[in-house]
């Protein structure tokens, strides 16, 4: 059985489900708990709590508690008018509330067959809901958010993203509202259409749009992150639009491309996502060399940081890697310099520092998340964080906001003459940077080879 705190029954029950504990038993704690008196606290948990757990692990579960009926594939699950049917399914939940393309079976048919791929292929298993991952799961949505058929290789590999043990999607749901940012590389972007240039991050290119709208749709449609389910954001953000980087610019300066950052060569087809607490725009950035402009690319990866760092140490060990996405001019200025992305990593690494007194708040005095709120000093001491935490025991020294210069990304794309960048904080294991190759070739789901008579399919 699972304890849980008041709000959070429905996404327990929804989570204890995908995990495969359907009709799992609960016991609810009154209140929050980091907001109550330590005497009250305990009180009502021997007073309300105590006796849940007791029924819940002698009480015998009925197998007719569990299980929920959900329509098949092909079921027809609603029809009506395009009004009608945007209605109803904001009513169930199975929209954003705005205008969709309703997901008939024809339209679902056409997207997934100019790529040859087998409908009932299983991607993988949402971990949050339990349901299975299917080309035509990922094509519904896709249907549904204005997505084309060319989209189709690109969502299949933000899906296995999603399937990926190691981004961890059933975390998707928690309380600060972090959302998937999903990074775009390769010849796909100028092949499909997507904006890498002026507007970079905003609504209006169709692909960039579309496809991060399908994110949305299908961690709502498939994973289930509803506020009925696992949805507990306090506040959330908007849907985030791809970024595409700007390859070209890349190129001519020679720095590799994101998804090099997680094996693969730069000019692959890659979608990399990484779920993002907050941005900042770093603006009007002045300088003409690296030494004059960094100083201030720093100091917006600082700011845009808060109880984030608790996914240096807290809630994640050495997990949390902020993005720092740079105009191609400001790029260039590092390249012509003679600057590697390493480099400037280096130099990001001893420049965006804060205060250990402060660093210390952050992860335990005013977030609670740090177990005995225990010094920088005393978990260098046991190695929990790097040595350079703990290079001295004044409180006002400065240390860094990441473990070590490599957990800086770095991503370039927006307007090539203007100077500005975008920092970007990052939720660590909620939602752990993860990068998949998009494979853009006419699938051979379906294609029977036969070979010395052995046919397979």
């Amino acid at each position: 059985m699972s304890l849980v705190c008041e709000g959070f029954e429905r996404q327990a029950a929804a989570t204890a489900r995908g995990l495969g504990f359907d009709g799992l038993p609960l016991a609810l704690m009154r209140g929050h708990v980091d907001s109550q008196q330590y005497d009250d606290m305990i009180a009502s948990f021997v007073e309300h709590t105590v006796p849940q757990v007791i029924e819940g692990l002698t009480r015998l579960v009925d197998d007719g508690e569990a299980g929920v009926a959900e329509p098949s594939a092909l079921e027809v699950a609603a029809s009506g008018t395009i009004d009608e049917l945007n209605v109803l399914f904001a009513e169930r939940g199975w929209s954003d509330g705005l205008p969709f393309v309703p997901p008939t079976r024809d339209r679902v048919e056409a997207f997934i067959i100019p790529s040859g791929h087998d409908p009932w292929r299983k991607v993988g298993v949402a971990r949050p809901s339990g349901r299975d991952i299917t080309v035509w799961s990922v094509a519904v949505n896709g249907v549904m958010a204005g997505c084309r058929p060319e989209h189709l290789p690109v969502l299949l590999a933000i899906a296995e993203v999603f399937a990926d043990a190691h981004y961890g999607v059933e975390h998707s749901g928690n309380t600060t509202g972090a959302d998937p940012l999903v990074v775009l590389n390769g010849p796909v972007i100028g092949d499909l259409g997507f904006n890498h240039g002026q507007g970079a991050l905003r609504e209006g290119a169709a692909a960039n749009t579309t496809v991060g709208r399908f994110v949305r749709l299908f961690l709502r449609n498939v994973c289930g992150f509803t506020a009925d389910e696992h949805d507990k954001a306090t506040f959330g953000n908007s849907t985030r639009v791809v970024l595409a980087e700007d390859e070209a610019a890349l190129a001519e300066i020679g720095w590799p491309s994101l998804c090099a950052d997680f094996g693969f060569e730069s000019g692959t087809d890659a979608v990399t996502i990484g779920r993002i607490n907050s941005g900042l725009i770093v603006g009007s950035v002045y300088g003409s060399s690296p030494e004059e402009i960094l100083p201030y690319l720093a100091d917006g990866l600082v700011r845009v940081t808060g109880w984030d760092l608790t996914h240096v140490y807290g809630l994640g060990q050495a997990q949390y890697r902020p993005l720092l996405v740079l105009s191609p001019v400001l790029a260039r200025v590092f390249a012509r310099a003679g600057w590697s992305k390493d480099d400037m990593r280096a130099a990001l690494f001893q420049h965006a520092r804060i205060p250990a007194r402060k660093f210390e708040q952050l992860i335990g005095e005013w977030s609670n998340l740090t177990a005995g709120r225990r010094t920088l000093t005393e978990l260098a001491e046991k190695g929990l964080v790097p040595p350079v935490f703990a290079e001295s025991d004044d409180p006002d020294r400065l240390v860094p906001i990441v473990t070590s210069p490599d957990k800086f990304l770095i991503a370039v794309a927006g307007d090539p003459n203007r100077t500005n960048a975008y920092a970007m904080s990052h939720d660590g294991p909620h939602g752990d940077w993860t990068a998949k190759a998009i494979d853009r070739t006419y699938s051979q789901d379906l294609v029977c080879r036969v070979d010395n008579r052995d046919a397979c399919s």
